[in-house]
């Protein structure tokens, strides 16, 4: 049982309970619900049924058989391309990729030019009214010695060969030519004085070669050969020819073998000049 005083304390909360009730005629009418439509007659009354929550969709049907889709064309795989480098691992340094080498440049084929010439041409004239005495590549019996080089064989037997067919065609006998080998060109000049101090022969000539190599041996060899042949030559009064190759190439040297020839020819005709000097002198000489 509640007393008095409870009734004082309940009444306010009555009271807004009595605020929140509506009224008669204020509540909301509820929405119609849609009846379903009435069935034909013999027809059974088919009601919606809730789908539960907790049930999962039916599977799509497979198509069937005719209705499959046609495979696709096989096709060839593609190649597999390359795997990428692998990062460097921490604290290391990825090494940088090598620089692909420059293609070559295409070099048209171009012809070599030809070496210039080494001598100036022409031929020498001596104006009119001059007395001239100038020897010629003669023969005859007259004697003719050959002192020829060992070293460079390659080379030496071309200018030999030279050599010879040049006195040969200018009327000197084989027999009155002497052939005197010798180990190398150094050799050249002191066999060359000892042929022309005999006296037997009015020239003498000299046939070396000498090849340029890695080392100064080229510069003294060359030297020695040529100042040493006109020693003897200056000494003993007899005309010395100087047929030494001094070039820097093998190929130089085998174009080069022809001055054997020139060497002789140059040999007789200083032996001519000598002699028709000595003659000269001689009838000058001779009393009136």
């Amino acid at each position: 049982m509640s007393g008095p005083h409870d009734e004082e304390h309940e009444w306010p909360l009555r009271d807004w309970a009595t605020r929140l009730r509506p009224t008669a005629g204020t509540e909301p009418e509820p929405e119609p619900q849609p009846q379903p439509e009435p069935a034909a007659a013999g027809e059974p009354l088919l009601l919606p049924q809730p789908v539960p929550a907790d049930v999962a969709p039916a599977p799509e049907p497979e198509p069937s058989p005719e209705q499959a889709p046609e495979p696709a064309s096989e096709q060839a795989p593609e190649p597999a391309s390359e795997p990428a480098s692998e990062p460097a691992s921490w604290g290391e340094v990825a090494p940088e990729p090598e620089p692909e080498p420059a293609p070559a440049p295409v070099v048209a084929d171009v012809a070599e030019p030809e070496p210039p010439d080494e001598h100036a041409g022409g031929e020498l004239r001596v104006p009119d009214g001059y007395q001239v005495l100038e020897g010629a590549p003669s023969g005859g019996r007259r004697g003719v010695a050959v002192v020829v080089s060992r070293f460079n064989a390659e080379i030496t037997n071309g200018l030999l060969a030279s050599a010879l067919g040049e006195l040969e065609q200018a009327g000197v006998p084989q027999d009155v030519v002497l052939v005197m080998p010798v180990p190398g060109a150094f050799e050249l000049p002191l066999a060359a004085m000892a042929l022309a101090k005999t006296r037997r022969y009015s020239c003498v000539v000299a046939l070396g070669c000498v090849i340029r190599g890695e080392t100064p041996h080229f510069e003294f060899v060359a030297s020695e050969a040529a100042s040493g042949l006109q020693l003897a030559a200056i000494e003993t009064g007899v005309p010395v020819a100087f047929g030494v190759l001094t070039t820097e190439t093998v190929e130089q040297a085998q174009a080069r073998v022809g001055k054997g020839a020139e060497a002789a020819r140059t040999a007789l005709e200083m032996a001519d000049a000598f002699s028709q000097l000595r003659a000269s002198v001689g009838r000058a000489q001779q009393p009136a």
